[in-house]
């Protein structure tokens, strides 16, 4: 009979910081004269440091990974790499991981080694309850005596538990440039059982996904068989060199989904396709078993309708209810011991969020989904690839890569999406990441498909900021300013809120203000509206006061819109590597009203413009001119995110007439008849 030994499928990275390297058993490697008196590293000036060599080597048959690092040394920000930290897990059910036999050794340009004594210390990341309770600690150390010039060479191993089969994730491309790596795996032969959602099965091969330079490979070697090992050791081997720093662009793609870098996997599959769709049946009746609806769900649901007729009527009763319930992804997870003390017991199903009047986003998404069929609707859970954090690919064959729980509810005919576990989302509407995001999904009669959300369109999320000024004879303007949140602008400025406390939420806020208008203006937040009403716009009103623009001898000039006066180029390089990214499509609406004393006119006015970038993005600049007063109206609307890397040009081409335009001043001057020595068009 075949030895079969449990594979645990953990569902979060081990990240080896600053980390990934060339491992050199017990010795440690001499620099050369080049590597000691280098200074810098060509086509990439003012970088921080270089790895010189980087090796992880994973043995499945020690339950091992082994890390070596060499790092040089460029620049002050370089000096941070000798702060090291190592990030492992511990589970509530036991296993987990440790990091030991950490070595190290600091050189100095002029060869002095200076080696690792200090305590690495253990440092508390996370602590996570529930049903799947960890802790996500770090093992943290510093290396000695470093300076610009140093040379940090470093090794350490981290071990995980003999029930544990864990296959590694190679990181390639880094911040830094890399000048050798290498990567090695050698997997266990044994045959292996996968236990999850309740079912086991055999996990008899292995995949990965790999995104590798042109040219670049895996090697595979098997050895012979042996007395221990009856079937050969399989060797999996990547050795590569002059990787560049991974892409740092503006307004990019999410950069784990495009840097260099191999996952690996175990798994009992062949083809993606099987993958999916059997993985995706286990998931879809894990789901649920958790969503019932059990018989709180559905005595809550029948309080909450009554009265009510139609399903989009009762579903917004009910998406109300979710809402008011504390959603712990923005406060905070229960101890099981607080659970405990008040007489609750372990999270089973949704009853159980229902009855604790808290849950995580994904449990909040999943009682939704329960109490929506409650109602007698048909409603669907749709796990998704956060799209801020990565893009979802089904040739990697991992549930891991799926981040969060949306729902799909089919209200009066037609399917709609919603995200009740994103606090503050308006009914029907999804946050922004979320949006356009790939995942799986159930359908009816228990199946599972891959599938897309749905986007919001551009005019779903609108900031509307209207200045209501006056200036006096001196040049300095005074008034309100009310900026008005709609669709994710509203949401996220919400989510800040809920991470500090009044006095720290409207500091964000005159800060954010602050920062728009000219130097030195002064800004206060005057009332905050409708922050927790997330069916209706966020209103902030401010009072600023200030001068507004710069005297130049006889005449004052003004940034037509105040908004924009310290807005910097969105596209300042010529070329690029990647493809446009903007979290959304958006607009932004503008109208700054000046209205001024008896002795200062308008001189001139930013002529009207438009400008257009074929259907994808408008902009309008327009003026209204009275004998006291002038209104400036600027409109900027970009109507989707994503654009490929031929288009940049084109892109770059429109901002760039939006920046220009944008710097366009009002130019006031004193009238004749007015001009005394306080005015700001008095003569030199």
């Amino acid at each position: 009979m075949k030895n079969r030994t449990f594979l645990r499928i953990v569902l979060f990275t081990i990240f080896l910081v600053a980390v990934s390297p060339a491992l050199h058993a017990d010795q440690w490697t001499e620099p050369t004269k080049e590597e000691l008196s280098m200074t810098s590293q060509e086509g990439y000036p003012g970088i921080a440091g270089v790895y010189l060599d980087r090796e992880e080597v994973t043995e499945d048959r020690l339950h091992m990974w082994s890390v070596y690092v060499r790092l040089k040394v460029l620049t002050e920000k370089g000096k941070d790499y000798a702060n090291v930290e190592l990030k492992y897990a511990s589970f509530r059910s036991g296993g987990g991981y440790s990091v030991n036999n950490i070595e190290g050794r600091t050189i100095h340009p002029d060869g002095k080694v200076i080696p690792f004594t200090g305590k690495p210390y253990d440092k508390l990341i996370v602590s996570k309850q529930g049903y799947e309770g960890y802790k996500y600690m770090a093992k943290v150390f510093t290396m000695p005596d470093v300076e610009v010039g140093s040379i940090l060479e470093y090794r350490y191993t981290i071990r995980y538990d003999d029930n544990y089969y864990l296959s590694p994730d190679w990181y390639i491309q880094s911040e830094l440039y890399l000048r050798k790596g290498h990567y090695v795996w050698k997997p266990t032969s044994k045959e292996l059982v996968s236990r999850s959602a309740g079912r086991e099965h055999l996990t008899n091969s292995l995949g990965w996904f790999p995104v590798l330079p042109r040219g670049t490979e895996i090697h595979q070697t098997q050895l012979p068989p042996t007395a221990t090992n009856t079937e050969g050791q399989l060797i999996l081997d990547l050795n590569v060199h002059d990787i560049p720093p991974a892409p740092r662009e503006e307004y990019m793609p999410p950069i784990s989904s495009f840097s260099y870098r191999v996952l690996f996997y175990y798994t009992p599959y062949r083809t993606s396709e099987e993958y999916w769709r059997q993985e995706g049946k286990y998931w879809s009746k894990d789901r649920d078993k958790f969503i019932g609806p059990g018989s709180k769900v559905t005595e809550a649901v029948q309080q909450i309708t009554a009265g009510e007729q139609s399903q989009d009527q009762k579903l917004r009763k009910i998406y109300a209810a979710v809402m008011q319930l504390e959603n712990t992804d923005y406060t905070r997870e229960r101890a099981r011991s607080e659970d405990k003390a008040e007489g609750l017991r372990e999270v089973h199903d949704t009853d159980d969020i229902l009855e604790r009047k808290r849950g995580s986003g994904d449990q909040l998404a999943q009682l939704f989904v329960a109490m929506a069929r409650a109602a007698g609707m048909k409603a669907y859970v749709f796990a998704v690839t956060n799209r801020d954090r990565s893009l979802f690919t089904d040739y990697y064959l991992n549930m891991s890569q799926l981040d969060d729980d949306v729902a799909v509810v089919n209200v009066d005919g037609k399917e709609m999406y919603f995200d009740p576990g994103s606090r503050y989302c308006p009914y029907g509407h999804l946050d922004w990441k979320h949006t356009n995001a790939s995942g799986i999904r159930q359908t009816e009669g228990g199946g599972t498909v891959i599938a897309s959300t749905v986007g919001e369109p551009y005019s779903f999320s609108r900031t509307q900021r209207i200045a209501d000024l006056k200036m006096d004879e001196h040049g300095e303007v005074s008034g309100l300013v009310k900026v008005t949140y709609m669709g994710q602008p509203a949401i996220s400025w919400r989510h800040r809120s809920l991470e500090g406390d009044t006095e720290s939420f409207r500091r964000q806020l005159r800060t954010n203000l602050e920062e728009m208008l000219p130097g030195g203006m002064d800004v206060n937040v005057v009332s905050i509206s409708q922050l927790d009403d997330y069916e209706k716009p966020l209103v902030v009103q401010y009072g600023i006061k200030g001068a507004a623009g710069s005297p130049t001898g006889k005449r004052l000039f003004v940034p037509a819109d105040l908004f924009v006066t310290n807005e910097k180029p969105l596209f300042p390089h010529e070329k690029r590597e990647l493809a446009v990214y903007f979290d959304y499509g958006s607009m932004v609406q503008d109208a700054v009203r000046i209205q001024f004393p008896q002795n200062i006119k308008a001189e001139s006015v930013p002529a009207t413009s438009h400008e257009q970038f074929e259907k994808f993005a408008a902009y309008s600049l327009t003026n209204e001119q009275k004998p006291n007063s002038v209104t400036v109206r600027r409109d900027l609307s970009l109507g989707q995110f994503f654009f490929e890397k031929k288009d940049y040009p084109a892109l770059r081409d429109f901002y760039g007439k939006v920046e220009n335009k944008d710097q366009e001043k009002l130019v006031l001057i004193a009238s004749p008849t007015e001009t005394g020595t306080g005015s700001p068009a008095a003569s030199n």
